[in-house]
């Protein structure tokens, strides 16, 4: 009557997802880097023309968006394959109307 169907993946599925996992991963890492780099550049641009650079709010804003889509594949929380197996995420939240230095 009631079939059970056996859902656990194969252990090459495990092994392809581990293999992208491991990608990602060092992706991961360049983000990283490239959210540093970002950061030191703002506060920089900030320091010098006491105001914020626009653009690279945005850019940041959407990289933040990228690394949160990385890391919730990498811990099996979302099915779904970061770019570029996918589309670049939107951004999930705007940004601050004007960062606070209080």
């Amino acid at each position: 009557m009631n079939d059970i169907i056996d859902v656990r993946p194969s252990r090459g599925q495990i092994g392809i997802r581990f293999l992208f996992s491991l990608l990602f991963l060092i992706v991961f890492e360049i983000l990283k880097l490239v959210v540093q780099v970002t950061v030191v550049f703002q506060f920089v641009y900030l320091l010098i023309t006491r105001t914020y650079s626009e653009p690279l709010r945005a850019f940041s804003n959407k990289v933040a968006t990228y690394a949160y889509k990385i890391v919730r594949y990498t811990t099996l929380n979302d099915n779904t394959r970061p770019f570029p197996m996918t589309e670049f995420p939107q951004e999930m939240e705007p940004p601050a109307r004007s960062p606070s230095f209080d």
